[in-house]
Order: C-alpha cells, then structure tokens, then sequence
C-alpha cells in the first residue's frame, strides 16, 4: 500500500530521510564523517557511502566540500522563453535555469548548488551550442554534452526525458512503466521536479495522463509555450 501511495517502498523512503538528515549535518556542522553515519543510526561511515551514492550520486565526502573540485563557467543569456542562466564544467552543461528575478540571485541559486566551485563568468562554445536549441537548431543534440549529478533512479528518469522526441508528450506513468517500475509515478514526478537543466533536459514534455499540461517549475504559462513553439515546429 505504502508503494503504491508513494511510488517507493517503506525502506527507500526512509533512506531518503536518513539523507536529508546527514546532508543537513554535513550543511551545518563541522562534524566529521563517522559522527555522521552514528547520528544518522548507520553503523559507520562505509554505510552512509553507500547511502550518498545510491541516493546521491556522489559520496558523503564530494557532497561535503561542495563541488570544491570544480571549475564553472557561467552566463546568462536571453531566449524566447525568457532569461536564463547557464553553467557548465570542462564535461559539460551542469546547471540551466530561467532567470526569475534579479541576476544576482539567480546566480545565487546557481552558488547554493555548487558553493565551493570557482566560478568564472564566460560564454564557452558548449554555451553557445546549448542556446541554438533556442534558435529552432534541432540538427546535432549530440554535441551538447551535459555534467549531471543525481541518483541513479534521477538519471534514469532524466535519460528517459532526452528520448522524447520535440514535439512529443509523455507522461509520468509512461516514463515509469519505461523504468520498469509502473508504480513509481509519484517518484518519477519527484526526479523530474529536481532536473536541473532546463529546457535542454525536456521535462516541459511531460504531462497528466488525462492530457492536462499539470505544474511546472518554472511556471504552467512557459510549459504552454513552449509545447505549442516545439508542436509548430515539427510540422513546419
């Protein structure tokens, strides 16, 4: 009952507990990782690895120092959907996001993401290639390479996300039976509502299964948008 509610079992979301409570204590404190894994009821340090990276995607230590390691480029730019912030390291686009307010705290979003990287403020090639899917450029999306961090189960949604073609729908259920795992729509909707590129990663493309467009993050008056501006475009 639990799983059908919830889309995952009682076990899972636990863990997703457990790692919303040892993100907090990394976030907070200056505790080290065994004290950690004690507070959390893991058995030690090696259990609350597994945790971050079967939930994460990273391990407790990556997630600690905030991206430290990492060299960000970041611009912003203007599409026809509006302004947007763009991000990416030397693998690829990491962060895309509409700029709902001022730059500066757009940019702060961006910083609460990665807030240990260096940030270098500069429009790179795979920005530029990014932005000609904005411009009705549909030829090569390979050649846009994406750095994305996420769970397992997130980047399997996410990669199904890329497979809908533009001018297509799909929906929760849809993508969840995709993942073998009919049941797991609420789940799905969860991985989707925490995409961070937008619009490059197509979750606009996902709808109710009664045909109602349904919420969006960034606004039900965008997703309108831009469903009818890809529905043109791929009978013109």
């Amino acid at each position: 009952l639990f799983s059908e509610w919830a889309g995952v079992s009682p076990k899972k979301f636990l863990q997703y507990l457990s790692l919303d409570f040892a993100k907090s204590m990394l976030k907070a404190q200056q505790a080290t990782l065994f004290d950690v894994a004690l507070e959390t009821g893991l058995s030690g340090t090696s259990r609350l690895h597994d945790l971050f990276l079967n939930i994460e995607g990273m391990t407790p230590g990556e997630y600690k120092n905030g991206g430290e390691q990492l060299r960000i480029q970041y611009s912003f730019a203007e599409s026809i959907f509006g302004k947007i912030i763009i991000a990416s390291t030397d693998k690829g686009i990491c962060y895309l996001a509409f700029v709902e307010d001022t730059e500066e705290y757009a940019f702060q979003l961006l910083l609460k993401k990665f807030p240990n990287a260096q940030y270098i403020q500069g429009t790179p090639l795979i920005h530029q290639q990014a932005l000609q899917l904005f411009a009705k450029d549909w030829s090569h999306p390979e050649e846009i390479k994406l750095h994305l961090k996420g769970s397992p189960f997130q980047l399997k949604v996410w990669e199904a996300l890329l497979k809908i073609p533009a001018g297509k729908l799909s929906t929760y259920g849809t993508i969840a039976s995709e993942l073998n795992n009919s049941k797991a729509c609420r789940a799905v909707g969860s991985a989707i509502g925490k995409n961070p590129i937008a619009f490059l990663i197509p979750c606009h493309r996902v709808i109710q299964s009664t045909g109602i467009f349904g919420g969006y993050h960034w606004g039900p008056t965008r997703k309108t948008a831009m469903i009818g501006w890809e529905a043109a475009l791929s009978v013109t």
